[in-house]
């Protein structure tokens, strides 16, 4: 199976690192046409340079800080009145980890801001184009945390599993249009984040971060870490033709990790 995203345009969010960058580059490689979206205007001008664009696509990119829902907002306003999507991958970075006690109602606000309330907004701004068009693939990154809570990361449990709720509420309403919008269960990948939470592990239980790492390998059944490109692969899937007749999902990108049905 060919997988062609060629004429499509695709507005990747955390895309300076890690599995939003994978993202962007298969998309590219496919043919569609990438606007990163993310903070470090250095890192996207030097992916940039190095994204394919043997379909004459015509990459940008889009400076934001996400975890500033005021100045998101208007940075997301100003780009759909110059541009329109037809794949809308939501991803920012994850707010900070720690337990359900360690966390104050400010925490939760903050992270409802990063998580939700940018995913919300950035999708509404990209529906209006996708319902006049009658096609739009909209793929949000999540976590298997949703499904079985991790103690250590009580914020991105709660709020992510917010999201994913709302995408199937919002799935329901545009499928119609021929837009689907599917949730995609992070499981352990070898990104930036991950080194960060298990450094931070580490420190706490006074280990080498390599044991944090091994022990992290052992509990997932294919005995590694993910590699972003692989994400990569299975997001271009759910933004072609070919995946037109999925949507409402959650769908784990794992290695077996997850227990639950």
């Amino acid at each position: 199976m060919n997988i062609s995203l060629q004429g499509k345009r695709a507005l990747v969010g955390g895309s300076s690192k890690g599995i939003g960058e994978a993202i962007a580059q298969q998309l590219a490689k496919s043919g569609a046409t990438v606007t990163l979206m993310a903070r470090n205007e250095k890192k996207m001008k030097a992916i940039i340079s190095q994204l394919p664009t043997d379909n004459g696509q015509k990459h940008q990119y889009l400076d934001v800080d996400f975890s500033n829902f005021g100045a998101f907002k208007t940075k997301i306003a100003s780009f759909f009145k110059q541009n329109s999507i037809d794949i809308l991958v939501n991803n920012t970075q994850g707010p900070e980890a720690g337990g359900a006690l360690e966390k104050s109602v400010e925490d939760y606000q903050k992270a409802f801001d990063l998580l939700f309330k940018s995913v919300v907004f950035t999708t509404e701004m990209a529906l209006k184009h996708m319902q006049e068009k009658k096609w739009g693939r909209i793929i949000n990154v999540a976590s298997i945390s949703v499904k079985e809570p991790l103690s250590y990361l009580a914020l991105s449990n709660s709020i992510r599993a917010a999201v994913v709720t709302w995408a199937k509420s919002l799935a329901f309403d545009v499928a119609k249009d021929g837009i689907t919008i599917n949730n995609v269960l992070t499981g352990y990948f070898d990104t930036d984040r991950i080194a960060q939470l298990n450094t931070k592990k580490a420190k706490k239980m006074e280990i080498p971060v390599s044991e944090v790492r091994e022990a992290m390998e052992a509990q997932v059944p294919m005995k590694r870490i993910g590699d972003p490109s692989e994400y990569g692969f299975l997001v271009v899937f759910l933004a072609s033709e070919q995946a037109g007749y999925i949507t409402g999902t959650n769908i784990p990108i794992d290695g077996g990790l997850l227990k639950s049905l």
